[in-house]
């Protein structure tokens, strides 16, 4: 394996992983369960009661995801676990990548088709394939530091910091409350729950300037995100149970690697989830292997991964 596709590989699970959601742990899965609600509608504002799912998302610390990410031709993915943001973001998720140019350079070059990763406070780890392994110093996990990746160039590395370490599930109703536009779409049963449906469209360059239910420091930060990854538009449509707890999102943008559609499922608030590094014997750091393989400079392109997984 040459040593370019190594780099490029080695930043392309950087670029899937964050792209899979951490906070979107996207899914274009099925809607199977999904569809109008019979319930009475219960008369409270739509900024109201995104404030109450904020909060009682952000307080229910942990809960299972699962489902797919696409964007353009690049990539498509699927990925199912559970996450904890309690203190820090700590997690597991499996994902396997089902199509996309990189989704093909990953499997052609390094014989990855799915990989686990798991979610520290400083880190995350990606478990390789043996063709990868025997190619990369002989070892199978992947430590990229928060840190490290923060010193990517051209930007991209502190879109990747942002979106692995601080991204929570409740990202999304702060999108909504940022757009300034959010509406009321209906009521539907989301996999047997009776749901409220809420939607909007956010345009980055307004966020500065519109009226706005989120802090200026929230807002900012979420113009910078969305700027990084080459968005200037996102729609985003959010289902909120009878408990204000988000039980499914979906958002679509145009982004500077093509149009992302991403939707998500999470259920069972609360669960437990235990996560711990993977053996260090067996453990090779994103930094140490840059280095061993040459130095990572520019072209690395945006947050979205552009340029990072064709190639050889």
């Amino acid at each position: 394996m040459k040593s370019r596709t190594v780099r490029r590989i080695t930043l392309s699970i950087a670029v899937v992983t964050a792209l899979t959601g951490v906070a979107a742990c996207g899914s274009g899965g099925s809607d199977k369960g999904d569809g109008a609600a019979g319930q009475g509608v219960t008369h409270v504002s739509p900024v109201a009661a995104l404030r109450s799912a904020e909060t009682s998302t952000d307080k229910a610390d942990s809960a299972k995801v699962e489902g797919t990410t696409t964007i353009g031709s690049m990539v498509s993915m699927k990925a199912q676990g559970a996450l904890d943001w309690g203190h820090g973001l700590t997690g597991r998720l499996t994902l396997t990548y089902t199509g996309g140019t990189m989704a093909e350079t990953m499997r052609s070059k390094a014989g990855i088709t799915s990989m686990e990763a798991r979610y520290l406070p400083d880190a995350y780890y990606a478990h390789m394939s043996d063709t990868f392994a025997a190619q990369a110093g002989g070892r199978h996990w992947l430590r990229y530091g928060y840190d490290d990746l923060g010193r990517l160039a051209g930007g991209s590395g502190a879109y990747l910091k942002d979106q692995l370490q601080n991204t929570t599930p409740n990202q999304s109703v702060k999108l909504l409350l940022a757009s300034g536009d959010v509406k009321k779409a209906g009521e539907a049963t989301v996999r047997g729950q009776h749901t409220t449906h809420y939607a909007g469209t956010v345009n980055v360059a307004d966020l500065a300037t519109r009226s706005s239910h989120l802090p200026k420091d929230q807002l900012d930060q979420l113009k910078k995100q969305l700027s990084q990854a080459g968005v200037t538009t996102e729609s985003v449509d959010i289902w909120i149970n009878d408990k204000n707890l988000l039980v499914k999102k979906v958002e679509k943008a145009d982004m500077t690697a093509g149009t992302m559609v991403s939707t998500a499922y999470y259920s069972d608030y609360g669960v437990k989830v235990s996560v711990t590094a993977p053996p260090a014997g067996d453990t090779r750091d994103f930094k140490d292997l840059m280095k061993s393989q040459g130095t990572v400079t520019g072209g690395t392109g945006t947050g979205t991964g552009t340029g990072t997984g064709t190639g050889s």
